[in-house]
């Protein structure tokens, strides 16, 4: 796994070493930000945008969001494996200062209202066999954090037919095993 464009391009991130942590693949993080640089389906400026990462995992759809000169991220993930190597990544790429990383189960002890800035990008990347997304989007909803302009970027299993009617899917993907939504509220 690698860092793809921007300042921190063709480093390496820390992997996980469990089979537990389901890692983005190289070529299907270069397409979500080749269409978030040029999709005309939503108005949106990578440069400068608040970023949340969810079940983050080692970090690498923020850090790639950092490399390409998003302004911040915040990082939110409670598997104590992959926690320990975002840490690491976050050091080892020297981003202390423009990184958040929040311990905490998204479902049970976070609270969405303590972020206390407009989010422009939130990256939604559960494991594939975690059914209850609508709650979790319900809880962004009400608290209000996604930019009037923002995005939700979902990371799904293909197979998957769940329904998100809080949700408008302005784009969707396909990519192997997988499918990313881009969606607005």
């Amino acid at each position: 796994m690698r860092i793809i464009a921007g300042q921190f391009k063709g480093r390496k991130i820390l992997e996980p070493t469990d089979k537990k942590t389901r890692p983005l693949k190289d070529l299907v993080k270069e397409s979500i930000f080749n269409i978030i640089n040029h999709s005309k389906k939503f108005d949106l400026n990578l440069k400068n945008s608040n970023v949340l990462d969810l079940f983050s995992g080692v970090g690498s759809f923020g850090l790639e969001a950092l490399s390409r000169e998003a302004n911040n991220v915040i990082f939110v993930e409670n598997y104590l494996v992959s926690l320990l190597i975002l840490k690491k990544n976050v050091k080892n790429f020297k981003l202390e200062e423009k990184c958040k990383i929040i311990d905490a189960d998204i479902f049970n002890d976070f609270n969405f209202k303590t972020l206390k800035k407009k989010i422009n990008i939130i990256f939604l990347d559960p494991p594939f066999k975690e059914k209850n997304i609508s709650l979790i989007l319900t809880k962004i909803k009400e608290a209000e954090i996604l930019d009037k302009k923002g995005i939700i970027i979902i990371h799904r299993n293909l197979k998957e037919n769940e329904l998100f009617p809080e949700l408008n899917i302005v784009e969707e993907k396909k990519y192997g095993i997988s499918k990313i939504l881009f969606c607005k509220f």
